[in-house]
């Protein structure tokens, strides 16, 4: 039997979330033929169905059935917020009470959002809000999709990314189910290079990212030195950059896949040549990319932004290297969606109904 329902207000199991053997098994309980199993995948992840009754190519009596023990399970975002920049965060409700962030983020011909795999997050990294807010809950694999199916802009998304709230490679189960039913043919078809997943470098769930999916990987980096580091993200202890870089050399990133490194400039923190120069070091003969990130100021961390001459001459420095880098335009910071801003502690605190 699949899990209960995440959504708190829902009394039945959700199919959203379930990939085409669980579906398949789902009907093989129910007595459906098996056929049913790819067309109520359709239903949910083409069509975008939000009930089982619109589920027309299935009889009646299978409808019935389904009914009595599942529904659909989407949930729409309990709130907004609109960024002067057009940025929108929304928030949804999940199992326990609890509340996550998405951020979609229009630009162009491109509109990305951007995913939370965890409620709050255990790696505690000194720059980020959301390691401020402690660790909840992992999402379920619904969870994680239902910010992209009930997100009023889905039809207009091109690209998902995995860099909300948590930590994706340490929910590897759930985030792995939700990535093969975006890239599925039975799921929503996209291809893996219109998906990116950022990741501090947890060894196991890493690895199991890179094996079992073809999507992009970003590598949150932030400094080349394994003390320095440290102190900015405490998970270095345990899983020393030096390692993953070592471990990313035994894949090949020189096709359609990408590497990226995220790099937030501190001012006189590790925004000197120094630091170009070691993280030259560190990467070289790497085939990858680094995205040089402004720092937005959250409460009670004495950091700074670097300047844009620093973080130009940072760029500069890095590209005559061989290492393609680029300064990542900063966007929502006046609704607190930017990078490492968000955080639904206050949501949590007043259960939002």
């Amino acid at each position: 039997m699949p899990p209960k329902s995440v959504n708190c207000n829902m009394s039945k199991y959700p199919l959203s979330g379930m990939t085409l053997p669980e579906l398949q098994t789902v009907v093989k309980n129910l007595g459906m033929p098996g056929f049913t199993a790819k067309q109520i995948a359709s239903w949910l992840y083409d069509k975008k169905t939000t009930s089982i009754d619109n589920m027309t190519n299935l009889s009646l009596k299978h409808r019935e059935l389904l009914k009595n023990e599942y529904e659909t399970g989407f949930s729409a975002p309990v709130d907004a917020m609109r960024s002067a920049d057009g940025t929108i965060k929304y928030l949804y409700r999940v199992a326990g009470d609890h509340f996550v962030e998405a951020v979609y983020i229009p630009d162009s011909d491109r509109a990305t959002l951007c995913v939370s795999s965890q409620v709050g997050c255990k790696m505690n990294c000194k720059f980020c809000m959301t390691g401020k807010q402690g660790f909840s809950a992992n999402l379920t694999a619904h969870e994680i999709l239902n910010q992209i199916q009930a997100l009023p802009e889905r039809d207009r998304l091109t690209n998902v990314v995995f860099m909300g709230m948590g930590e994706p490679a340490d929910n590897p189960d759930e985030v792995l189910k939700a990535l093969e039913i975006l890239t599925a043919s039975y799921g929503y078809g996209w291809s893996p290079r219109r998906i990116t997943l950022s990741t501090i470098g947890l060894k196991k769930g890493l690895q199991r990212f890179i094996e079992e999916s073809d999507c992009h990987l970003a590598i949150s980096l932030h400094s080349p030195l394994g003390v320095q580091r440290a102190d900015l993200m405490p998970a270095e202890r345990a899983f020393p950059v030096k390692d993953i870089v070592e471990l990313l050399r035994n894949y090949d990133f020189s096709k359609q896949r990408r590497l990226s490194f995220e790099y937030i400039m501190f001012k006189g923190v590790n925004d000197s040549l120094v630091y170009a120069k070691e993280t030259a070091k560190l990467l070289r003969s790497l085939d990858c990319r680094i995205n040089l990130i402004r720092f937005h100021a959250i409460p009670d961390i004495e950091l700074e932004e670097a300047g844009m001459e620093t973080m130009a001459a940072f760029r500069d420095y890095l590209t005559s290297h061989g290492l393609f880098t680029t300064i990542r335009t900063s966007r929502g910071e006046d609704i607190f969606a930017a990078c490492g801003m968000l955080s639904t502690a206050k949501q949590q605190e007043s259960n939002v109904d």
